[in-house]
Order: C-alpha cells, then structure tokens, then sequence
C-alpha cells in the first residue's frame, strides 16, 4: 500500500540532482569527528541510523572551513584541508547504500570563536566583540577581545576557504552543501547591519553588505560545477532591532538567487546576541508553538510567486504538519533534527502509514545540554542514539539464553525495560501498582502547554497495548509487587523502576490537611478540588510547572516558596513564563505551618509571615523507598537484579530513566 503522505515521499530534482522524498536531517553536532576534525568510523554509525531510516539529506551542522580560526565545539568536522577527504567519502558512501545524500553546514562562526579556542583573535567583518565575548570578559575581569576586522586580503582566503570546503565534499561524493548564512555566523555578520559597520565596498548598502556572500557562492559553483547544488541557511528574521529584518533579507535571497543559489533553509534569530535571548527562534523550547517558522517560507513563497525551492524548519514535530505545510505550498522540503533523533525510523513508519508508532520529540533538549559538557549526543527518548557504535543496525541483539524477567513500575523506564526485553526474547512480566501506565509522564503532560509531553504519553499507552494486545508480556495493573510475591514467582532477573515517592515532611503542623495535596496529583486526580487562591512549596521544576498550569487556568498563585537561599539553575523556559505574568518564586523561605487560611512561613530574615490560599501544592521534592528496593534486589540473583529511573538516583529525568531502563535490558 503506497502512503498516504504522498507529497513528502515525492520526488525532486535539482541541477539533475534527484532526492527521494522531502525529509532533510537538520544539522546536528554529534562530537564524533576526530580531535582533527575528521570523520570517524562512530562518525558514520551515529549517522547511518537516519541513512537507514530513510531521510534523503543528512546535513552535519557547523562544519568549520578551517578550525584554526573558527572552532566552537569539541568535535567539529574540520574541512580546511585534503586530508579530510578520504574520511569523508566513508559518510557519502554509507549515505549512498540508502539511496541518501549526505552532505555538511559549511560554517564558520567569525566573531563567536573564543581567543582561547584558536589561539588568537577572531576574525568578523567589523571590530565589535559580541555579547557572548563581553560576558566573557566581565566574569574573567578584563576587556572584551575585539575581533579583527578582515581586511581583503582575508576576505579573499576565507572565500576560497568556503569553496574549497565544499570542492573537497564534492571529492568526496557529496553533491550538494548546505552554506550557513544565518544565525549571526560570519556571512551574516557581513550581510546584517548589526554587525557590519564597514565603510568600504563590504559595507553600507545591502548590495554591498551581500558582496561577501555573493563572492561565496559564485566561487563555489566556479570550483564544483554545474552539477552540484548550492543550498543556503538564512535567518528570515534576525529577530534584533537592528539586525537583518524580514523586508530587507526577502531582497537579499533574490540577489543570492541571480547568484546561484539553489535552495534556502530558512530559520531565524541569531546566536549569542543577548546573551542568548534571540536562540530560542531557531531551537524553539516545548512551551512554544509547532512549524515556528514556517509563517516565513510561506511569505517567502509568494514573494516569489512560488519561484524558489525551500526547507522549512524548526518544530515541525510530526509527519502530518510537514505533509500540510507541502501540501499548502509552503514549502519544498521539511528538515527535522530533534524529531528524527527521537525515532530515525520516522520516515519509515510514516512510509507504512503507521504514524502513532513515531516516537514523539519531547523538546526538551537533551540532546542541545550534552554539547555543552561536552558529551556525544544522545536523546532522552530514544536510548540507541547513544549507542549507535555498540548497536550499528539500531538493533537490539536476541539474547543468548531466554529468563524469566519481572519489571516493577510502569513508568517511562518500566515500559523502556518491557519493550527491551521483549525484543531480546525474554518472557517479561510488568508490575503497575496503580490503574494507568506511564507513571509520572501522566502528571508532566496534564499542563495544556506541554502538547509535545501530551504526544509522548499517548505513544507510551499505544505501544503498551500493542504488546498486551499481541500478548507478548504480562501487563499487571492495580498490582503492587512485593518482595515475597516476586520470590514466589522465581524469576531470573528483575528490572527494579518503581520511581521514588513525593516526601511530606511530618513535623510540620496542619501539614495532612485536605486542601494539601501533592502537586503532581493536583494536576491528574484532583483537579477539580484545586481553589482559585494557591500557594507552591517548592520551586523545582514540578512546582513552577504546576504554578504556571494553575496560572494560566485562571488560579491566582499566592506564592511560590522555597527553602533554597538561590534559585537553582533550571534548564527550562517555565520560570521565563511565570515571570511574563507577574510571579516569582520566594527563596531563602521556609513552610512552618499550614493553617486552614493558608500556610505561616518564616522569610529570609527569620521572620514569620502568613500567606493566604485556599490550596496548598507541595512540590517539596521526592525520596526514594530504599527498605523496599533493598527487599526487591534480592528476589533473584543479586547480580541480574537492576535499578533504574528515580529508583536508582531522585530528581532524575526521563533521560535518565529511558537510557538507564534500556542499558539494564540490554545486558540481561
């Protein structure tokens, strides 16, 4: 049966260039490449999993044309010379055994390279450090380093550096490069007027702030030929009141396409500017909507009367919005990054018109943290990403000898251990106290907000009942296990996921009152007992999470109070939110009492005050159950006995609990 997304699986040519269907690899940054900035053999299994999974372009983000002037990763690829070639035929080949196109982001970042990165200055268009720099410089206690102004003698070399770059993926078996002109990278550091200050031919006018891309492009088709596509990443909207605005980069695009542009992938913000403030337009959060960007490529469209081939990015996070947004002419490719990490096997499924088996994107950003620390990427939800060279088909290997294996808890690590099990032959028996599968992810997506958690948990609950329908495991619901009962049962192995229980401290007076309650249960069993004034105790992320969902409900939050002197770091745009509409937590404040008005706390200055709410949430952290998981991990051999999730470590995540589930199943 053909699928039904009959235009994202349509054919295209560009330049003869043929691609199979619409679905384009965003550019990630695995930290795979070599200390050299090669292409490695993890290089190409880490990528091969979207090969086989049927995208017809893998773009490697940030790509650098020479790393000895502009490097801002740990592992980026390095294409400044002929020895990156060979390496890079091993991807173009892998690519080519799946009817797939790969290709790079030619990148070089000017300005935002560190002194401490390259050794020396950085290079941009004009002698203005960025604000990424002058932070720098205030927490080190010195003066921001000035970037050096390329005069044209540079200008010339950095030219032919990007067209070599792209010659070299040309020898390589790559027909097509992707040239990063956004996001406030040195081409756009010469085309923005936030950034270019220039008085000579580079500066000034848009015809003049374009001549450094325009020399870009044409050297790259003089050095590859007719026969090789040239698509261009640029930023609609640099967002910033000065920067490139919509109007003006609508002209720019006509210039660079007289000049050879083939295709645009359009984005939008910048960087580092604002400390950061404008990143969220191009790597939207899960607080924001769906398709961010698409509004652009359709403006683009009919200025163009149709007349330009486009990708459309940022949140596109299922295969019906991309189908919609093809349909209606928006666009002439989608590129998803985060969703096809999620499940490489996106187009596969959506191929097989089997759509509610793509496992959903979270938004969450896992994988963006791990780049910063540095660590290879890996995904929240889909353990194999991080494990792509131990398991090189995406695989999970039958295992040798089948057991008998029990997994208490339901929860997104439970139901990661189950489906693992399964796969490797074992005969699986999972353990749900309570009448509902997906432990805590039941409370994550009750806020209207969280629709990309809202996906997740209808996925789980999904592919649970495919299992249970199919038979293939014992799914035992209102059954709390214990260790006598697991004893009885004899099993060879178990999977310990039972999560860790919210703590209620029990020498607080007033504290078992009935309009306390725990703030995740407020959200899923008792909304309707949850009053119009609340006050939160507890300002991690499940308590603001349940103070924003109860604000944006309507509900007046009193106060969010928490014992911490400081605000912890929250990798999170919740607090952003809650500001916007007027409530900040209290920190440095403690909960005494909780009295039939309210709750009496004492401050920071160890004075007592009273607050006044009719409900109150307490998010006041969680502890795990260690008498009962030290029972469990006897009732078989010690040794084949795993911990997992918030079992193993509280104020885990379901990185933590996916990617731990999967590795105990891995090697039972």
């Amino acid at each position: 049966m053909r699928s039904k997304y009959t235009r994202l699986f349509s054919p295209i040519r560009i330049r003869g260039v043929e691609f199979k269907n619409r679905i384009i690899l965003a550019p990630p940054s695995p930290n795979h490449a070599s200390p050299e900035g090669l292409v490695t053999p993890q290089f190409v299994d880490w990528f091969r999993m979207f090969a086989r999974g049927g995208a017809s372009i893998l773009y490697v983000g940030n790509s650098s044309i020479d790393i000895t002037e502009c490097k801002d990763e740990e592992r980026q690829l390095d294409l400044s010379k002929d020895v990156c070639v060979l390496p890079l035929s091993w991807f173009a080949e892998m690519a080519k055994e799946y009817d797939c196109h790969a290709s790079l982001e030619v990148n070089h970042n000017g300005k935002d390279t560190t002194f401490e990165a390259v050794g020396h200055l950085p290079y941009s268009s004009s002698p203005i450090p960025g604000d990424s720099e002058k932070m720098r410089a205030a927490m080190e206690g010195r003066e921001p380093y000035i970037p050096i102004e390329m005069d044209q003698k540079k200008i010339d070399e950095t030219v032919m550096k990007y067209a070599m770059a792209c010659k070299r993926m040309q020898r390589a078996g790559m027909d097509i490069a992707l040239i990063h002109g956004g996001h406030g990278n040195l081409i756009s550091q010469f085309t923005s007027p936030h950034y270019n200050k220039r008085t000579d031919k580079y500066g000034g006018s848009l015809e003049n702030r374009a001549r450094f891309a325009i020399e870009v492009v044409e050297k790259v088709r003089e050095l590859c030929g007719e026969n090789f596509v040239i698509d261009y990443r640029i930023s609609a909207d640099e967002i910033i009141e000065d920067g490139m605005r919509f109007e003006e980069t609508l002209k720019l695009m006509k210039i660079l396409k007289e000049h050879g542009v083939d295709m645009f992938n359009i984005s939008a913000g910048l960087h580092s500017e604002g400390l950061m403030k404008y990143m969220r337009y191009w790597l939207q959060d899960y607080t924001m909507p769906r398709g961010y960007n698409v509004h652009w490529t359709e403006k683009i469209k009919d200025y163009f009367h149709g007349d330009i081939i486009l990708t459309a990015v940022g949140s596109i996070m299922n295969v019906d919005l991309a189908e919609e947004y093809l349909a209606k002419g928006f666009c002439d490719f989608i590129a998803m990054c985060r969703p096809l990490m999620a499940d490489p096997d996106l187009p596969r499924k959506a191929a097989a018109n089997r759509p509610e088996d793509i496992r959903p994107c979270l938004r969450c950003d896992e994988c963006a943290k791990r780049l910063g620390m540095p660590r290879v990427i890996n995904c929240a939800v889909n353990p194999i990403s991080g494990m792509t060279s131990y398991l090189r088909d995406g695989q999970v290997p039958v295992a040798r000898e089948k057991k008998k294996v029990a997994v208490v808890g339901g929860g997104p690590a439970g139901l990661t251990a189950m489906h693992t099990l399964i796969e490797r032959g074992h005969d699986v028996t999972l353990y749900e106290k309570t009448d509902r599968l997906a432990g805590l992810i039941n409370a994550a997506a009750a806020p209207a907000i969280k629709i990309d958690m809202k996906d997740y948990l209808k996925w789980l609950n999904v592919q649970a009942q495919k299992v249970i329908k199919a038979g293939k495991a014992k799914v035992l619901l209102n059954t709390e296990a214990t260790p006598e009962m697991l004893e009885l049962e004899g099993y060879d192995a178990i999977i310990i996921a039972i999560g860790a229980e919210p703590y209620v401290p029990e020498n607080i007076p007033g504290i078992d009152k009935p309009h306390v309650m725990w703030a995740a249960d407020a959200q899923t069993k008792f909304r309707d007992k949850v009053g119009q004034k609340v006050v939160v105790v507890g300002a991690g992320e499940v308590g603001l999470e349940a103070a924003h969902d109860f604000a944006s409900e309507g509900k007046e939050i009193a106060a969010i109070i928490d014992m911490m002197p400081n605000p912890p770091f929250l990798f999170s745009p919740i607090p952003k939110l809650l500001a916007d509409m007027g409530i900040t937590a209290q920190y440095g404040t403690t909960l005494v009492e909780v009295t039939d008005n309210g709750i009496i706390a004492k401050g920071p200055d160890g004075k007592l005050f009273e607050i006044e709410a009719d409900t109150v949430l307490l998010a006041m952290g969680m502890r795990i159950n260690r008498e009962l998981i030290d029972r469990m991990r006897h009732c078989a051999p010690e040794t084949e006995c795993f911990i997992v999730g918030d079992a193993k470590r509280v104020g885990g995540n379901i990185t933590a609990a996916v990617n731990g589930a999967f590795q105990a199943a891995l090697h039972i």
